[in-house]
Protein backbone atom coordinates (compact mmCIF):
# COMPACT_ATOMS: atom_id res chain seq x y z
CA UNK A 1 0.00 0.00 0.00
CA UNK A 2 2.70 1.97 1.00
CA UNK A 3 5.79 3.23 -1.79
CA UNK A 4 8.17 5.20 -0.26
CA UNK A 5 8.35 8.88 1.74
CA UNK A 6 7.89 12.05 0.44
CA UNK A 7 8.55 14.37 3.34
CA UNK A 8 8.84 14.56 6.98
CA UNK A 9 8.32 17.86 9.33
CA UNK A 10 11.12 19.04 11.14
CA UNK A 11 9.88 21.29 14.50
CA UNK A 12 12.58 24.08 15.46
CA UNK A 13 13.04 26.02 18.42
CA UNK A 14 16.00 28.55 16.18
CA UNK A 15 14.52 28.51 12.53
CA UNK A 16 18.05 30.47 11.00
CA UNK A 17 20.38 27.57 13.03
CA UNK A 18 18.51 25.09 11.84
CA UNK A 19 18.65 26.39 7.93
CA UNK A 20 22.54 26.91 8.35
CA UNK A 21 23.12 23.09 9.91
CA UNK A 22 20.79 21.22 7.45
CA UNK A 23 21.75 23.41 4.73
CA UNK A 24 25.82 24.49 5.32
CA UNK A 25 26.52 21.39 7.48
CA UNK A 26 24.51 18.94 5.29
CA UNK A 27 24.50 19.92 2.42
CA UNK A 28 20.48 20.17 2.08
CA UNK A 29 18.86 22.65 -0.23
CA UNK A 30 17.06 25.22 0.73
CA UNK A 31 13.32 25.55 -0.57
CA UNK A 32 11.08 28.06 -0.06
CA UNK A 33 7.43 26.98 -1.36
CA UNK A 34 3.28 28.06 -0.24
CA UNK A 35 2.94 31.35 1.85
CA UNK A 36 6.70 31.59 3.00
CA UNK A 37 6.86 27.97 3.79
CA UNK A 38 10.47 26.52 3.97
CA UNK A 39 11.98 23.11 3.25
CA UNK A 40 15.21 21.31 3.06
CA UNK A 41 15.56 19.23 -0.26
CA UNK A 42 17.83 16.31 -0.69
CA UNK A 43 17.50 13.52 -3.73
CA UNK A 44 13.68 12.93 -3.65
CA UNK A 45 12.45 14.18 -0.35
CA UNK A 46 12.34 16.74 1.49
CA UNK A 47 12.14 18.04 5.46
CA UNK A 48 9.23 20.40 5.96
CA UNK A 49 10.69 22.92 8.64
CA UNK A 50 8.13 24.43 11.03
CA UNK A 51 9.03 26.97 13.96
CA UNK A 52 7.90 26.05 17.61
CA UNK A 53 4.67 27.95 17.82
CA UNK A 54 4.17 28.81 14.61
CA UNK A 55 3.28 25.42 13.04
CA UNK A 56 1.10 25.06 9.87
CA UNK A 57 -2.05 23.34 9.75
CA UNK A 58 -2.81 20.35 9.86
CA UNK A 59 0.25 19.59 12.37
CA UNK A 60 1.16 16.60 14.61
CA UNK A 61 -0.71 16.18 17.82
CA UNK A 62 2.35 17.11 20.14
CA UNK A 63 5.66 18.65 17.76
CA UNK A 64 8.09 19.15 19.78
CA UNK A 65 11.71 20.25 18.98
CA UNK A 66 14.33 17.50 19.29
CA UNK A 67 11.95 14.31 19.17
CA UNK A 68 13.21 12.82 15.77
CA UNK A 69 15.76 10.16 15.33
CA UNK A 70 16.45 10.55 11.38
CA UNK A 71 19.25 8.34 9.38
CA UNK A 72 20.35 9.89 6.00
CA UNK A 73 22.50 7.74 3.59
CA UNK A 74 25.33 9.33 2.62
CA UNK A 75 25.99 10.22 -0.89
CA UNK A 76 29.59 10.18 -0.87
CA UNK A 77 31.89 8.00 1.48
CA UNK A 78 31.55 8.33 4.91
CA UNK A 79 35.03 9.05 5.72
CA UNK A 80 34.40 12.26 3.74
CA UNK A 81 31.78 13.34 5.86
CA UNK A 82 33.44 12.70 9.10
CA UNK A 83 36.47 14.78 7.42
CA UNK A 84 34.04 17.84 6.70
CA UNK A 85 32.17 17.52 10.12
CA UNK A 86 35.27 17.45 11.69
CA UNK A 87 36.63 20.89 9.84
CA UNK A 88 33.54 22.26 10.64
CA UNK A 89 33.79 21.35 14.44
CA UNK A 90 30.53 19.88 14.23
CA UNK A 91 30.43 16.82 17.54
CA UNK A 92 30.24 13.43 16.75
CA UNK A 93 28.08 11.71 19.35
CA UNK A 94 29.00 8.23 18.23
CA UNK A 95 30.52 6.23 15.84
CA UNK A 96 31.77 5.03 13.35
CA UNK A 97 29.41 1.87 13.80
CA UNK A 98 27.73 -0.72 12.41
CA UNK A 99 24.07 -0.96 12.45
CA UNK A 100 21.31 -2.52 10.34
CA UNK A 101 19.82 -0.43 7.55
CA UNK A 102 16.13 -0.97 5.78
CA UNK A 103 17.79 -2.60 3.10
CA UNK A 104 21.61 -3.15 4.23
CA UNK A 105 24.09 -3.48 7.04
CA UNK A 106 25.20 0.23 7.61
CA UNK A 107 28.28 2.36 8.61
CA UNK A 108 26.97 4.96 10.77
CA UNK A 109 28.01 8.30 12.54
CA UNK A 110 25.73 10.12 14.71
CA UNK A 111 25.68 13.62 15.96
CA UNK A 112 22.88 16.33 17.10
CA UNK A 113 20.95 18.97 15.22
CA UNK A 114 20.51 22.62 16.90
CA UNK A 115 17.76 21.08 18.32
CA UNK A 116 18.84 17.67 19.44
CA UNK A 117 17.30 16.07 17.04
CA UNK A 118 19.43 12.56 16.60
CA UNK A 119 20.85 12.53 13.55
CA UNK A 120 22.58 8.93 11.86
CA UNK A 121 24.77 9.37 8.86
CA UNK A 122 25.80 6.47 6.97
CA UNK A 123 26.59 4.48 3.95
CA UNK A 124 26.54 0.85 3.04
CA UNK A 125 28.77 -1.47 5.07
CA UNK A 126 30.49 -4.10 2.82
Amino acid sequence: MIDHLDHLVLTTTDEQACIHFYVEVLGMKLESFGEGRKAFRFGNQKINLHVKGREYEPKAHLPVPGALDLCFIASRPLDEIIARLNALRVPIVEGPVRRTGAVHPLRSIYLRDPDLNLIEISERAE
